[in-house]
């Protein structure tokens, strides 16, 4: 089966490169999943069997929240690539990647590269939380493993599982963050993709109090109550992706979503400021090599 997944990785792309927390207020799955035949064009088999490398590439606009818990909105451009060469497949994903060690098997296992901008809180707060310390950005390092099952000779059907973890080593927020994610694959044919998902994401108490976290002094600066968050599950969301194959080069790829945020990020006097459910939009043209 193709692995080349286009439905999800358009997701992927936005998860990795919007500012802040946009990957977890994206509410996608980190899994890729089975994408329509006509996907699987006569070029990747060539592409397999001479040895060399194949994939694609998408672009286009995106809408996510300027930082995690915040009631501002701002555009991005979506950007994508997926490279398989001898069986290892590549993933960019804006300002972050991940290789995929196992190829096409149904395991899927290798590690994980993110670039997390800071959070400006003067620019891109709103009300008392401009007046807040910023977070200094991020470099994430960690590790994914994921499994897929199920699925007709289209991908339909298949249910894809995936965890992700990683760890700040630059000194930005300092902490451990990971997500759960499932995916369904609702429709597939030789044009056409529809796929669901639901996922959590989880942060221990460094991440936590770097951006849902109100000190003393920033609370007498701000007006906001002092909050020290602990570690724990951070939000649950939902998506919706579907896409258009127009020939066997190019595509169109959609994608809306929205997470809710739970436990002590939910009582967070940034995101009551701010807002508790988070939103995404994108749309993208691909483009297969």
């Amino acid at each position: 089966m193709n692995r080349n997944h286009l439905a999800t990785a358009l997701v992927i792309a936005a998860l990795q490169i919007t500012p802040a927390h946009a990957q977890e207020n994206l509410g996608v799955p980190s899994t890729e999943e089975a994408e329509a035949a006509a996907l699987t064009s006569a070029h990747d088999a060539n592409a397999r069997t001479q040895g060399g490398a194949h994939g694609f590439f998408a672009i286009g606009p995106g809408a996510v929240p300027a930082f995690d818990g915040a009631k501002k909105y701002q555009l991005i451009p979506l950007m994508i690539g997926n490279v398989e060469w001898k069986g290892v497949e590549v993933q960019l994903r804006g300002l972050g990647a991940r290789v995929d060690l196992l190829g096409d098997s149904r395991v899927q296992i290798g590690p994980v590269f993110n670039f997390r901008q800071k959070r400006n809180s003067s620019s891109d707060g709103s009300g008392r939380v401009k007046l807040l310390n910023d977070v200094d950005s991020a470099v994430e390092l960690g590790g994914f493993v994921g499994y897929r099952f199920g699925g007709n000779r289209y991908g339909q059907g298949e249910v894809a599982v995936d965890v992700t973890l990683t760890k700040d080593v630059n000194d930005g927020h300092d902490g451990l963050i990971g997500s759960a994610q499932v995916s369904y694959a609702v429709y597939r044919s030789e044009k056409f993709f529809l796929n669901v998902d639901a996922q959590t994401s989880f942060a221990d108490k460094k991440y936590m109090r770097a951006f849902f976290g109100v000190t003393p002094i920033e609370a007498s600066r701000s007006g906001l109550t002092a909050y020290r968050p602990n570690g724990g599950i951070k939000d649950a969301g939902a998506g919706l992706t579907a896409g258009y194959q127009f020939n066997l080069k190019w595509g169109l790829i959609a994608r809306a979503g929205a997470s809710y945020y739970l436990g002590d990020a939910r009582e967070s006097p940034i995101v009551k400021e701010g807002s508790e459910l988070q939103a995404i939009g994108g749309l993208a043209l691909s483009f297969r090599f």
